[in-house]
């Protein structure tokens, strides 16, 4: 498997200054695109033949091509390719162009079995389960590590699972790196920093409350709108992990970003359970134990990416900063200052004090 790693990431490298931020949809079959199969060749991997009637599956993701969601995609297509023996086939199809950008109708249509399987953040099935709130309340996980255990708990794994009641199964919980403000007016140390300023936010009323707990002016967007308006100054700026604004070119139209790393997320692997309930037990095995497998590949995947992106930043006129520790404590103290609201939003006391309890906030 350390050659199929290798290979992967030969094949960004090959690709990144074609593919960064590219704007266009994107699919992609479980083969590899000429220079990722040229990479796994040199690397001296052979790709598993996909059998003439095998069974295929396309799966939605929220981002471009050289996005790290699109990458992951296609290593789980590769591995579960691999341990199916051929008979299961995948297709990426990138930019949420399978549901328009609308995550909302990407989860209906997911749950209602027009789309085979999706991948989005959990954040964003927060308006269909609550509990997802859990997972990104500001400065509740300490680090990449600590989010990773909690979705590997007893607690995580039951969280994970509820979209069983929607008709979708959970066949991965990966996690996402940690978030970071950018804007076109200044850099951002302390809360006093985000004053006045207009934020593009997702659709999620925990993020709106703490934003607008640090002064603020929150703007719920689908992400699909984001670009144009800040293009046309409607939006001062966003916050995503930094390969966001990697892979959306959005230093054409950012001049900061800022190391907040104020919240977690994680991304679920979803597909409809009618679908996975169709195949056969050996297919079943072949997308759980991908699934299972590519969580720790993406957490090995971005910590090499995320330096890249962020350079990649940087050279294209970027200026970044972190904050402080007195800067950090400002941001920590609203966040515990919303903590009412936050279990309001989340609907569930026990789950906010299971986690805090994991995390050691309680």
């Amino acid at each position: 498997m350390k050659k199929r790693i290798l290979a992967a990431f030969l094949a960004v490298a090959m690709v990144g200054t074609s593919l960064i931020g590219c704007g266009s949809s994107s699919n992609s079959s479980s083969s590899a695109s000429t220079e990722e199969g040229a990479a796994a060749e040199d690397a001296g991997e052979e790709k598993t033949e996909v059998a003439a009637d095998a069974t295929k599956i396309t799966i939605a993701v929220p981002d471009p091509d050289a996005s790290y969601i699109y990458q992951a995609a296609q290593e789980f297509a590769d591995r579960a390719t691999e341990y199916s023996n051929g008979t299961l086939d995948f297709t990426i199809s990138g930019n949420g162009s399978l549901y328009g950008g609308d995550t909302a109708a990407g989860i209906k249509q997911l749950s209602a079995g027009s789309l085979q399987m999706l991948i989005l953040a959990t954040s964003v099935y927060a308006s269909f389960e609550p509990g997802y709130n859990v997972i990104s309340v500001p400065y509740m996980f300490d680090d990449q590590q600590q989010l990773l255990d909690y979705l590997n708990s007893d607690t995580g794994k039951e969280l994970m699972g509820r979209v069983s009641t929607m008709g979708i199964t959970t066949v991965g919980s990966w996690t996402r790196s940690f978030r970071k403000v950018t804007n076109s007016k200044n850099a951002v140390n302390t809360p006093d920093d985000l004053k006045g300023m207009v934020l593009r936010v997702p659709n999620n009323s925990l993020y709106v409350e703490f934003f607008s707990a640090c002064g603020a002016v929150t703007t719920p967007m689908n992400f699909s709108e984001v670009y144009n308006a800040l293009q046309l100054n409607t939006l001062d700026g966003q916050e995503n992990p930094v390969d966001v604004p990697f892979s959306n070119k959005f230093y054409e139209v950012q001049k900061y970003i800022s190391g907040t790393d104020h919240m977690a997320d994680a991304w679920l692997v979803g597909m409809n359970s009618k679908v996975f309930e169709g195949l056969t037990q050996e297919q079943q095995d072949a997308i759980t134990k991908a699934g299972e497998e590519v969580q720790q590949w993406n957490v090995d995947f971005m910590a090499t990416e995320d330096e890249k992106a962020l350079q990649t930043l940087l050279d294209n006129g970027m200026e970044y900063n972190d904050i402080t520790d007195e800067g950090r404590q400002a941001f920590i103290e609203v966040s515990q200052s919303c903590y009412d609201k936050f279990k309001e939003l989340i609907e569930d006391d026990d789950l906010f004090n299971a986690t805090a309890e994991f995390c050691g906030k309680n």
